[in-house]
Formats: structure tokens, C-alpha cells, sequence
């Protein structure tokens, strides 16, 4: 088969789409002949040398993907060659196969494309383990979006109305947060021209925000908290502004607040099992209703990924940047 590798950490021509070997499906696995893939950042950090893929999974990069069964491997029931599938992976989604644990298999929701599918697994499993299992974001609470026009941004304020849930975003562009209101965010805060916490002050008669998505991490970290309500939780789950942060512990402990951080990728494979379980069972009727879709700005062919690279770190797109196996 063919994927892209990296022989060299570096720029986005470091990736190279090449001939590898097959992957095999090992035991409670299958094979999935791969459709399309979707760009994350951490992809971008693997590029460059910041951010290996655990022990055991794909060298190549890429964390999501959508395709077809081509082979069950021992132990696995419930799925078969030929069904449409979409996965989260642990990488080896910029590839014409990959190796996927069961577990982490989910179908292609009906009224979703199979190419489009790969647009979801990455961003739903974050959002809906962070947002729901973790920080209980409740109907009626105010959610803060960093990063509203992300993949991720885009889902979370999709997730979050269809609980009841009032939504803020910040974004960089009026263009962007005009995208953000067309999915059904509530409180638009362009962060280059406007505070974040007096703007979710202000919205929210001074109570802040309930619960707080996070990609900034050291950055963001004091007016995060100051941010937030009463009883307020702060998910973070980036570090795009850096990773080590001062924390007024007085703060946190006057609002009775609390912070998480986690990452995916990293979790063993059955506590991701249990998060694409939860995602199987909560967010796809919402999906296959038409309240969730997959918010994509471009496909680019699997072959030009160093293309795709360059327009995420651009940050000019809206939600998912796809390849497509040529």
C-alpha cells in the first residue's frame, strides 16, 4: 500500500507518500481499506517531532479515517468484511489501510457521506468525552468554545445546542464567528479585538461560563478561571499557548472550580472503547437526525498532504480538512 511517512521531522514537505507494507489485523482488530482521513493538529506535531504515536499503533500519521471493512481479524464479532465504517485511531490514517481496534470502530451514520465520515471520529470523541463525561456539561449551562470555527469548535457548539446548552465562541474573524452563529453558537467574542472575560461576563449578567473548552492551555490559564462560574470546569485539552501556566488557587478555590486536562490518544485502548461507545449511543441519533454534521472546508487528495498541512497551520479554514486516498 501506500502512505505518507516522515523520514525527517520538519516542514510540511517532510511528508512523502510512499510504498510501505501492508498492515495486518491482529487479534481483535480489523483492516480497513481507507476512503479518506482528516487533519488534527497533533498530526502537525508529529511532522515536526513534538508528538509520537503510542506504543503499538501506526507509524504514519493520522488520527481518524473513514472506509471499508477488508478484513476481520480473530476475536472480533459484530462487524464484517464490506461494512462502512468510520474509526479513531492511534495513527496510520494518511494510508491506503489501517489496522483498527474494534473497539474503536463506529458506523457511517446515516445521511453522512462515507468520504465525510472521516470528519467525525477525532473531533466527537474529544468533545463528547470532555465536554459531557467529564466536565457534565448540563442543559441550560453556558458552554466557552476556544477556537469556535475549528473541527473541533465546529462540533462542540453542534453537541452542546442540541443538549439546551448556551454557547460562546471566540474566533479570530468576523467571517469565522459569522460561521460559528450559522451553527447555533449564542455569543460571538472576536479574541483579537475583544476580552473573552468581560465579553462571557457581560453575556452571562456575571456569572461566567459553566464549563470552559480549552486549546490555549499556560496561556489561557488565569482568565480561564476567571472566566468561569461558580461550580465552573475547565476542560483543556490543548497547549497551543503553552504549557506551563501560573494558577491562582485562591480563584479556583473561591468559585469551588475544577480543571482537567487530558489527551486522547494517549488513553489505553479500553477507556477509548468506552468513550466510542458513549459516542455510539449519545451523539450518533443526533447525527443521523441532521442536528450534528461534519463541518469540512476542503478535500485535498491523500498524495498532497503536505498541501493540507500548510492550510491547517494557517488557520483559515472552517472545521475539517479532509484527504482523500487518490
Amino acid at each position: 500500500m501506500h502512505a505518507i511517512t516522515i523520514a525527517e521531522p520538519g516542514g510540511p514537505e517532510a511528508l512523502v507518500w510512499q510504498e510501505v507494507p501492508d498492515p495486518v489485523a491482529g487479534e481483535g482488530e480489523v483492516l480497513v481499506e481507507v476512503v479518506a482521513g482528516a487533519v488534527n493538529r497533533a498530526d502537525l506535531l508529529q511532522r515536526q517531532g513534538f508528538y509520537d504515536p503510542p506504543p503499538g499503533s501506526s507509524p504514519y500519521p493520522g488520527l481518524e479515517c473513514s472506509g471499508r471493512i477488508a478484513e476481520v481479524g480473530p476475536g472480533v464479532s459484530g462487524w464484517a468484511v464490506g461494512d462502512e465504517v468510520c474509526a479513531l485511531l492511534g495513527g496510520g490514517g494518511y494510508a491506503e489501510k489501517v489496522a483498527v481496534p474494534a473497539g474503536q470502530l463506529l458506523p457511517v451514520p446515516e445521511g453522512v457521506t462515507l468520504t465525510r465520515a472521516a470528519a467525525l471520529p477525532e473531533v466527537v470523541c474529544t468533545v463528547w468525552s470532555n465536554v459531557f463525561m467529564i466536565a457534565h456539561l448540563r442543559p441550560g449551562e453556558t458552554l466557552l468554545i476556544h477556537g469556535g470555527s475549528s473541527g473541533i469548535g465546529t462540533i462542540a457548539i453542534q453537541l452542546a445546542k442540541a443538549v439546551g446548552a448556551k454557547v460562546a465562541v471566540t474566533a479570530g474573524s468576523k467571517e469565522k464567528l459569522e460561521r460559528c452563529a450559522e451553527l447555533g453558537a449564542d455569543i460571538l467574542i472576536n479574541y483579537r479585538e475583544q476580552d473573552f472575560v468581560e465579553e462571557i461576563k457581560e453575556a452571562t449578567g456575571g456569572a461566567g461560563a459553566d464549563v470552559i473548552l480549552d486549546i490555549m492551555g499556560a496561556k489561557y490559564l488565569d482568565r480561564n478561571v476567571r472566566a468561569l462560574a461558580v461550580n465552573g470546569r475547565l476542560a483543556i485539552i490543548g497547549l497551543q499557548g503553552g504549557v506551563k501556566g501560573e494558577l491562582n488557587l485562591g480563584a479556583l478555590l473561591a468559585k469551588r472550580a475544577a480543571i482537567s486536562a487530558t489527551s486522547l490518544r494517549s488513553r489505553p485502548l479500553e477507556e477509548k472503547a468506552a468513550i466510542v461507545a458513549a459516542v455510539r449511543e449519545h451523539v450518533w441519533p443526533l447525527v443521523q437526525a441532521g442536528h450534528v454534521r461534519p463541518v469540512v472546508d476542503r478535500e485535498i487528495p491523500m498524495n498532497e498532504a503536505a498541501e493540507a498541512h500548510r492550510v491547517v497551520e494557517e488557520s483559515g479554514h472552517v472545521g475539517k480538512v479532509l484527504l482523500v486516498v487518490p
